[in-house]
C-alpha cells in the first residue's frame, strides 16, 4: 500500500476503489508488528479497528460517513478511553481502564476517527525525550540510536513511521511541538482554553493542551476543527465559536510581518545547523516578500525556570491523588496505612515523576512560596505580556522548535538541568498560552529532522495554519524546481 500523507489523499483512493479501509487498518497493524522495535505503541485495539472499519466502509457506500472516515488515529497514553486501559506511562496506573471517554475522543469516533491504539509518551507527560516511560523508550524512525523527543514521543514516532496517519498527543511545554520537530512531522499547540482538557490526565493544569501530531497542515487543521470548541466539563474551555480552520487555510493573503528573537540565534547552545536552518527560512520568507525582523525577548533566560517552578507546583498538587488506596498501584509490602502510602508512590512512580512532585511541593512550602512560586507567577505574567506587545506589532513570530536535533538515547537522561535547557524555545508559547505549531522543513547533514516553530496570537490558530500550509507548500515547490535545495538548510 502506497504511504499516505494526509486524510484527502486516503479518502480520494477510497472513493475510486482503490483501497478499502480494513485493508487500510491491517496496512497499518503490520506496520505497527513489523516496527516493534521503536516502541512507539503500548497498546493496540487491532480487533476493534478491524471491526470499526467495517461499519464505516458501510457507512462510506452509504454516504453516511463523517469527516474523518479513512483516518487511523493513536492517542497518547495520556487521553481517556473508555474501557481502555490508560497508564500515562507510568507503574502506578498499569493496570487500569478508564470509565469514561475523553472529549476530543468522542469528537473523534463522532466524526468516524478510526482509534489503532494507545502510543508510549514519558511517565505523566514529564520528560522531553520519552526516555521516562514505565514501559522502556521510544525509537526515532530516522535514527534509532536517537530520542524521539517526549512527552509526545510515541506519538510522534507512529506518524513519523507511518504506523497511522495522525495522533493525538499533549503539549504542557513543548511536548507535541519538540516531538514533531525531532521527527519530521507537524505539531500543533493550540491557545490554552482552544481544546477540551476533560479526560485527559492531568500534569500542570494551567498548561496542558491536547494538540494533533500530523504529516500535513491540512489534516492538522481538520482534527483542530474537530476536537476544539466549549465543553460543558471542563471550565477552561474557552466558549468562543470554532472557525473553520480546515475550510480557511487557503485564506492567508498578503505579505506578513514576522519577528524572530534575536536572543534565540544568538543562544550559545543552539546546533549550528538548526541556526542555518532558522536563518535559510528569514531569508526564504524576505525574499517571498514577506518582513521578517529580529527583535529582542530579554526574558528568555527566565523562561525555562519559570516554567518549571510553576508546573513541578502544579504537578505536586494534582499526582497527589495517586495514593495506592483509591485506584492504581498498591504496594503489596506495606504493613500499615501510612506505609501503604508511602510504599505506593515510592514504588509507583518513577524517578523523574518523584524529582518533580518534591520540587514542587519544596516550592509551595511555607517559606519559599513567595520566594519562588509567587515570583514565578509574575514572571509568567511579564514573560506573556512582552510577548503580547511583539505579536501587536508582527503577525507571527519565528524561532526554531528546539536548540539541537534529536540527541542520543541515555545522552542526557542522567542531566535533568541540561534536559530541562532543551525546552528554551518551545516553553514561551506555554507560559502565555499561545498557539504555537513546529513544522518539519528538512533534515541536518546527518539525516535527522529539524523543525521551524511559529508562534501566533492567542486563538488565531486559524491565521497560523493557514500561514504554515502556504510556507509549507513553499518548500513543496522549491524542492520540485530544485530537487537538491529541497532541504532548506544552507
Amino acid at each position: 500500500m502506497r504511504e499516505y500523507n494526509s486524510l484527502s489523499e486516503v479518502q480520494h483512493d477510497l472513493q475510486n476503489g482503490a483501497i478499502t479501509l480494513p485493508a487500510i487498518v491491517d496496512h497499518y497493524i503490520n506496520r505497527i508488528k513489523n516496527e516493534a522495535h521503536l516502541n512507539a505503541f503500548i497498546e493496540v485495539f487491532d480487533q476493534e479497528a478491524r471491526s470499526e472499519a467495517l461499519k464505516i466502509a458501510k457507512k462510506l457506500e452509504e454516504g453516511k460517513a463523517g469527516r474523518l472516515a479513512g483516518m487511523v488515529v493513536g492517542l497518547k497514553d495520556i487521553i481517556c478511553y473508555k474501557d481502555h486501559g490508560i497508564a500515562v506511562g507510568s507503574r502506578i496506573l498499569q493496570n487500569y481502564k478508564s470509565i469514561y471517554s475523553a472529549t476530543v475522543v468522542e469528537r473523534l469516533i463522532a466524526e468516524d476517527a478510526i482509534i489503532i491504539g494507545r502510543t508510549n509518551c514519558d511517565e505523566f507527560a514529564m520528560g522531553g525525550s520519552n526516555e521516562n516511560s514505565y514501559f522502556g523508550h521510544v525509537k526515532n524512525f530516522a535514527d534509532n540510536s536517537k530520542v524521539p523527543g517526549g512527552s509526545s514521543g510515541g506519538s510522534a514516532v507512529a506518524v513519523q513511521a507511518g504506523l497511522c496517519l495522525a495522533c493525538l498527543g499533549t503539549d504542557t511545554g513543548g511536548s507535541v511541538r519538540q516531538p514533531a520537530a525531532f521527527c519530521g512531522v507537524v505539531g500543533l499547540k493550540p491557545t490554552y482554553g482552544r481544546v477540551s482538557r476533560h479526560g485527559v490526565v492531568a500534569y500542570a493544569s494551567s498548561f496542558d493542551q491536547v494538540g494533533p501530531i500530523t504529516k500535513s497542515v491540512e489534516d492538522a487543521a481538520l482534527l483542530m476543527e474537530i476536537i476544539a470548541g466549549p465543553d460543558e466539563y471542563d471550565s477552561t474551555a474557552s466558549k468562543s465559536k470554532v472557525p473553520p480552520y480546515f475550510s480557511e487555510l487557503n485564506n492567508s493573503t498578503g505579505k506578513k510581518h514576522i519577528a524572530y528573537l534575536s536572543e534565540t540565534l544568538s543562544n550559545g547552545g543552539i546546533d549550528a545547523e538548526v541556526k542555518s536552518m532558522a536563518l535559510a527560512a528569514i531569508k526564504r520568507l524576505q525574499d517571498e516578500g514577506h518582513t521578517v525582523e529580529p527583535v529582542s525577548f530579554q526574558l528568555l533566560d527566565y523562561v525555562v525556570p519559570t516554567y518549571y517552578i510553576i508546573t513541578m507546583a502544579e504537578a505536586s498538587s494534582n499526582l497527589a491523588r495517586y495514593d495506592g488506596i483509591h485506584f492504581g498501584y498498591r504496594s503489596k509490602t506495606a504493613p500499615t496505612l501510612e506505609a501503604t502510602y508511602k510504599k505506593s508512590r515510592s514504588e509507583g512512580f518513577g524517578a523523574e515523576v518523584k524529582r518533580r512532585i518534591m520540587l514542587g511541593t519544596f516550592v509551595l512550602s511555607a517559606g519559599y512560596y513567595d520566594a519562588y512560586y509567587g515570583k514565578a507567577q509574575k514572571v509568567r505574567r511579564l514573560i506573556r505580556e512582552k510577548t503580547d506587545e511583539i505579536l501587536k506589532k508582527y503577525d507571527f513570530i519565528l524561532l526554531p522548535t528546539t536548540p539541537t536535533p534529536a540527541f542520543g538515547i541515555g545522552e542526557k537522561v542522567d542531566d535533568p538541568v541540561t534536559m530541562y535547557l532543551a525546552d528554551i524555545f518551545t516553553v514561551q508559547a506555554s507560559l502565555g498560552g499561545f498557539p504555537a505549531i513546529s513544522l518539519p522543513v528538512g533534515n541536518n547533514t546527518a539525516g535527522l529532522p529539524l523543525g521551524l516553530q511559529f508562534i501566533g496570537k492567542r486563538f488565531g490558530e486559524s491565521d497560523l495554519m493557514a500561514f504554515s500550509k502556504k510556507f509549507m507548500d513553499l518548500l513543496e515547490q522549491d524542492s520540485v524546481k530544485s530537487p537538491a535545495k529541497g532541504n532548506i538548510v544552507v
